[in-house]
Parts: structure tokens; C-alpha cells; sequence
């Protein structure tokens, strides 16, 4: 697999995850900080209904960037736009790796990290 497809992967993870919290798994422990224990509140399930949006796009973003993505995202936003995911993910990274919640510090950190190295392949071109 390439860099590119593996991170699509793993961005399909983050919105799998996210659209079950926003459906209601009882998963507050792994999400938000970490804070609420099973179900989340709706301020934050509609908040991860969101999130599920923002995730897919951009998967499509980074599969666009490997020439694999539909043609309706131009291609100078899929260059930029994975330069700046790579960004954002390991903010993302060192943010959950900083959270009291040992799910976001001892999984969903190292996952933002392995996929912000992903994004930096796919950015350089790495198909």
C-alpha cells in the first residue's frame, strides 16, 4: 500500500470512530478529552457529527493529492490541503499525547502521529 491510500485509511478510521460517537457508543472515554464517561452530550455528538464531515473531506483531500481523489477537489487545494493535514494532525498529535484521557495519550496520539507522517509522505508525492 502506499502512503497516500494508507492515510485515507486511517482518516476513514477517525470518521468511523467519530460517527459512532455521534450515533451514541458509549465512548466518551477515548474522545473530547476524555472527560465523559459513556455516551457523549449532544453539544458533542453533534460536534463529532461534524467531525465525521471534516474527516471525509479530508480523506478526499489526501486522495486527490496521490491522484486517486475525485477531480472536483482542485488540485492546489489537495497540495496545500495535506501540507497543512500533516500540520494539524501532529498538533493533534502532541494535543492528545498532553490529555488526562490514557485512551487519546496512549492510542489516539500515536495514531494522529503515524498519520501525520503519512500526510508528509502523500505531500511529498509518495503515492
Amino acid at each position: 500500500m502506499t502512503a497516500t491510500t494508507l492515510a485515507a485509511a486511517g482518516l476513514i478510521g477517525i470518521a468511523l470512530f467519530q460517527l459512532a460517537l455521534a450515533s451514541g457508543a458509549p465512548l466518551g472515554r477515548a474522545a473530547w478529552g476524555g472527560t465523559h464517561t459513556g455516551t457523549l452530550p449532544r453539544n458533542l455528538r453533534i460536534a463529532s457529527a461534524v467531525a465525521v464531515l471534516v474527516w471525509l473531506s479530508a480523506t478526499l483531500v489526501v486522495l486527490r493529492r496521490g491522484g486517486l481523489g475525485p477531480l472536483a477537489v482542485p488540485y492546489p487545494l489537495a497540495y496545500w490541503g495535506t501540507w497543512i493535514l500533516c500540520g494539524l494532525l501532529l498538533l493533534g498529535a502532541l494535543m492528545n499525547v498532553a490529555s488526562s484521557s490514557p485512551w487519546e495519550r496512549y492510542f489516539w496520539g500515536p495514531y494522529a502521529l503515524v498519520l501525520a507522517g503519512l500526510c508528509f509522505l502523500a505531500g511529498r508525492g509518495g503515492t
